[in-house]
């Protein structure tokens, strides 16, 4: 994920401890904050990846929801406070030529001829 906003020319800092939730990826230029999450833990919706163990199942289920909550509320801080919230989930991160273009088009940026300036 780092290695691709950097191809895209873009500048960023990790783990933003004074932003509500602590951001695994920061921008302060663009005043965003990058969420990456796993998609067992957080929930991915529709996707395979976030199953349901099979034990235990009540805890899970309470655990799971906790951390979907949580993750609703942090963004929603974030936004209170002027900033931008954008998710990645673990799954997108295996499909760079995909994600290359979410990104490219979440920051306004050019991908035509390899080039990442603003449009």
């Amino acid at each position: 994920m780092r290695r691709l906003l950097h191809a895209l020319g873009l500048r960023f800092r990790i783990q933003q401890p004074d932003l509500p939730g602590t951001p695994d990826i920061v921008l302060p230029k663009h005043k965003t904050a990058i969420f990456v999450h796993g998609c067992f833990w957080h929930r991915h919706p529709g996707c395979k990846k976030a199953t349901m163990p099979k034990t235990r199942v009540k805890f899970w289920q309470a655990k799971f929801a906790r951390n979907v909550a949580r993750d609703s509320q942090k963004e929603q801080e974030l936004k209170e406070v002027g900033w931008r919230v954008l998710t990645v989930w673990e799954c997108e991160t295996r499909q760079p030529e995909l994600l290359s273009h979410r990104l490219s088009e979440a920051f306004g940026l050019d991908l035509r001829d390899g080039c990442s300036e603003p449009k």
